[in-house]
């Protein structure tokens, strides 16, 4: 970098430090302290060769130039460093940036020329959602309660990733509190928290203008509550995100990303702030499948957590490398199925009906169906499906599930969602599921008391008056429905109501669900388009794999105003299979990345 730019990262840099919040703007400053030093490159070395860039660069292409000597660790972050500088402001993408960023750098690049190698992220940034615990940085969630939280302890995963080299560069942003605090009537917008404010998509990284939704909310969703936004950016090499249902899945296919959304148990959710043990987990979101394949390897543990009794459901590859499904030809002789009913075509459930709908899919189609695809969405899928059959799969078509299109009500997973909002608090609940507000009870106050004398508050029910009493400080801009069902369940007393809903979401989600259909036909797979497939996945602890593939219209309904030019929104596909089958998905995640890569950079943040 030319000392120019590098005045003008600078200057940016100290710009931001003054805009945003104090601790933020601390972070920024501190790094710019450091970000003059000269990398440590042996400049014999890299004056032969192309000077290294972070943007798009893979981990495989990263750990190359470090082991060749073409770049340092040192030169990566701040590389990165400046970036943020550059872009931070347009994207909010990140809670705090860890000033000490370039510190570790060099402490990774003293053991590298001591011929010591930690592991497979030896020396390369990442992100972690910032509700996964640092001791070196504040976690806060998202929430102004913990906005000066330092936990006592350290995440397992964020201790499984420093152990393997990586330096743990920023906390992202995330929707408050994984996206349990608002639900109706005025739902929380993706990405949006007390802390830091509205995240935004490097694809369209504009606010809406319609006139209802014109608050701060972007134009372009960023899905879900783990923020990808940073990854796509280039802010880092990749991110860890956390999903209870499509908090991984949706940010990945909303920013064109690769991401793993593991079986529930195989990573450890120790140090992680909760929604509910029963569908939580953490997974990693990158630019490439071999990316996420390397993270996905080093934030499991390789045995099981003791502080995490679900961490025995499935046992890792030799070694933990998930790299050996990296395979080429790992479509051919492959059963997919095409789960057609609903996640492609509007059906109408049976208490309007029943049977498939004969309504035209997609945005903006008539009111008596559910689901289905717009027009370009099913374009883009019919030419994923041809994929499939050209690299050499089975395709069953249609494999529709079995709990979808059941015409009994009470055992149709459409009519039994999770429990959300005013609507469904208690007394009003007995067609949802109470599955997530119980366990936002049970599990949020556990991890309260885990913090000990850090902890700022001691019960949900101390969050939801800390929030009422600072409403002028935006605490809850959207309200607090979620938090107030879900501190309205009495851990005994509504116990039952809770086993019986947990074995219903099993039911439908599983038994009923993704196992009969895959049994029944022998797949190896279920292709969903985009995130459709995480909420069904989410209920019995599925693992999904999800590929970047097109770029389709954001056409929100009411639509934009006009003269309002809506950019592409990403749109990836994604495998889906039962219990512990990552190995299968991601060596079918990789075939089809190959056989197609479509992945397209942001173009606004080059």
């Amino acid at each position: 970098m030319d000392g120019e730019a590098e005045s003008l990262a600078l200057h940016v840099l100290r710009m931001i430090a003054r805009m945003t919040r104090t601790l933020f703007g601390a972070a920024l400053l501190a790094v710019a302290a450091f970000a003059t030093l000269p990398a440590q490159t042996n400049k014999a070395t890299t004056a032969a060769k192309a000077p290294f860039t972070v943007v798009e660069a893979t981990i495989p292409e990263m750990r190359a130039a470090l082991e060749q000597g073409r770049v340092t660790s040192h030169e990566i972050v701040r590389q990165d460093l400046v970036r943020i500088a550059t872009y931070e402001d347009r994207l909010h993408a990140a809670i705090t940036v860890n000033p000490r960023a370039l510190e570790e750098a060099d402490a990774r690049d003293r053991e590298r020329a001591q011929g010591r190698i930690r592991g497979p992220l030896h020396g390369i940034p990442v992100a972690l959602k910032d509700n996964i615990h640092t001791t070196d940085m504040r976690t806060t969630g998202g929430a102004l309660a913990f906005e000066n939280l330092v936990p006592p302890y350290e995440a397992t995963i964020t201790k499984n990733l420093r152990d393997a080299g990586a330096i743990i560069l920023a906390k992202t942003t995330l929707t408050e509190l994984a996206n349990w605090v608002a639900g109706a009537p005025t739902p929380m917008p993706g990405n949006y928290n007390a802390v830091a404010g509205q995240g935004y998509n490097p694809y369209d990284p504009r606010k809406d203008p319609r006139e209802a939704t014109f608050d701060g909310r972007p134009a372009l969703n960023t899905g879900g509550s783990s923020s990808g936004a940073g990854t796509a950016a280039n802010f880092w090499a990749a991110n860890v995100g956390t999903e209870t249902s499509g908090s991984i899945l949706s940010p990945a296919n909303q920013n064109m990303l690769a991401a793993v959304k593991p079986t529930v148990g195989r990573i450890s959710r120790y140090g992680v702030i909760p929604i509910t043990a029963d569908q939580d987990t953490a997974g990693p979101m990158a630019k490439s499948v071999a990316d996420v394949a390397i993270m996905f390897g080093v934030l499991e543990s390789a045995s099981p957590d003791p502080n995490d009794p679900a961490t025995r459901r499935c046992a890792p590859p030799p070694g933990r490398d998930y790299t050996k499904f990296l395979n080429r030809a790992g479509l051919k002789g492959a059963r997919i199925g095409i789960p057609r009913a609903f996640y492609y075509e509007r059906i109408t459930p049976p208490e309007a009906g029943g049977g498939r709908g004969a309504a035209p899919g997609g945005r903006g189609a008539a009111p008596e169906g559910r689901g289905g695809l717009a027009d370009d969405q099913k374009q883009a899928m019919a030419q994923a499906i041809a994929v499939l059959r050209k690299e050499g799969a089975t395709v069953v078509d249609p494999a529709d599930i079995p709990s979808i299109v059941d015409t009994d009500p009470k055992d149709n997973f459409l009519l039994f969602g999770q429990c959300s909002g005013v609507n469904e608090g208690r007394g009003k609940d007995e067609r949802c599921s109470v599955d997530l507000k119980y366990g936002m009870k049970r599990d949020f106050n556990k991890w309260l008391a885990s913090l000990g004398a850090a902890a700022p508050l001691e019960t949900l029910a101390d969050l939801r008056a800390f929030n009422t009493a600072h409403q002028k400080a935006n605490a809850i801009k959207y309200g607090q429905s979620n938090l107030d069902i879900s501190d309205e369940m009495d851990v005994e007393r509504d116990r039952r109501r809770y086993e019986a809903d947990r074995a219903k979401d099993i039911r439908l989600g599983g038994t009923h669900g993704i196992d009969e259909i895959m049994k029944a036909q022998r797949l190896d797979a279920l292709l969903f388009p985009g995130a459709s497939g995480a909420a069904i996945a989410a209920k019995p602890g599925y693992p999904t794999v999800i590929v970047p593939y097109a770029l389709v219209a954001n056409a929100p309904t009411p639509p934009f105003p006009k003269g309002f030019d809506a950019k592409l929104s990403p749109f990836g596909v994604s495998f889906t299979g039962m219990a512990c089958s990552e190995p299968k998905l991601i060596e079918l995640a990789y075939a089809f990345e190959q056989a197609t890569k479509k992945r397209v950079p942001p173009p606004q943040f080059p």
